[in-house]
């Protein structure tokens, strides 16, 4: 579980893609007698800081955790306050992610939004969708257990038969089929889980916990995590050769 502490920073390696659980939002705005909505919007700001940190790292993608499919249960009037605070924020801070290189693409069950929130999700892919730099997937009314039965939907609607369809052909219908798969799930807010998020698309992810509330996590933390990263054995079932930890310590 990594904390909060400074770390030196090295640039040698840097995961390609990072997925991120934003949790401790609501704890942060109940640890100053605010809002959970505030902790929200906090939030909204530290993810902004956060992906300009990680273009400055060349990290190409990074997902993120808006919305689950769970969250439909917490109070009607902290649901309402965070479809706002979407609209809201894609009003105040699409311009700067498209100045900034960033191409906004949306992961998850559209059906159940407002028309509204659609529209401004649309507005979004589109102004950004010849940006380069990174790309940020924001995962809202997403569900990892949805996603894979979305896309065993998908494959059988195409004609997928069943003698047709292994890990590889299943992978092409998933929701984040143009991104490969995340290298480093960082997690805040203390938590030990995935809580359903990426459940295909993390099988072999490197995973660090940090204490740190959403709001509170920025470029030292993010370092932190990588550093984390570095240090891990990543052999994807199988066994390192001596020319590929060689070409790991170049």
């Amino acid at each position: 579980m990594s904390s909060c502490a400074p770390v030196s920073s090295e640039t040698s390696i840097v995961p390609r893609h990072v997925a991120i659980v934003m949790d401790g939002n609501g704890r942060w705005a109940k640890k100053r007698f605010l809002p959970r909505f505030f902790g929200h919007k906090a939030g909204v700001d530290s993810l902004v800081k956060v992906v300009q940190a990680c273009i400055d790292r060349k990290i190409e993608y990074v997902t993120v955790f808006a919305f689950s499919s769970e969250n439909w249960k917490r109070p009607s009037d902290e649901v309402s306050g965070l479809m706002g605070l979407v609209l809201a924020a894609v009003s105040r801070y699409l311009a700067r992610m498209g100045s900034m290189g960033v191409r906004i693409r949306i992961v998850g069950d559209r059906d159940a939004v407002s028309d509204k929130l659609r529209a401004a999700w649309n507005e979004a892919e589109t102004a950004t969708q010849h940006n380069t730099k990174l790309t940020l997937s924001v995962a809202f009314n997403y569900g990892g257990r949805w996603d894979v039965v979305q896309a065993c939907k998908q494959a059988m609607r195409a004609g997928v038969s069943p003698d047709q369809l292994d890990e590889a052909k299943l992978s092409q219908f998933m929701a984040m089929s143009y991104a490969p798969d995340p290298d480093l799930f960082i997690r805040t807010g203390g938590e030990v889980r995935i809580s359903n998020f990426l459940l295909w698309q993390v099988a072999y992810s490197e995973f660090v916990f940090s204490d740190c509330l959403w709001p509170e996590f920025g470029e030292t933390q993010l370092d932190a995590a990588i550093q984390e990263f570095r240090l891990r054995d990543r052999r994807f079932g199988g066994v390192k050769t001596a020319d590929a930890v060689a070409a790991l310590g170049a």
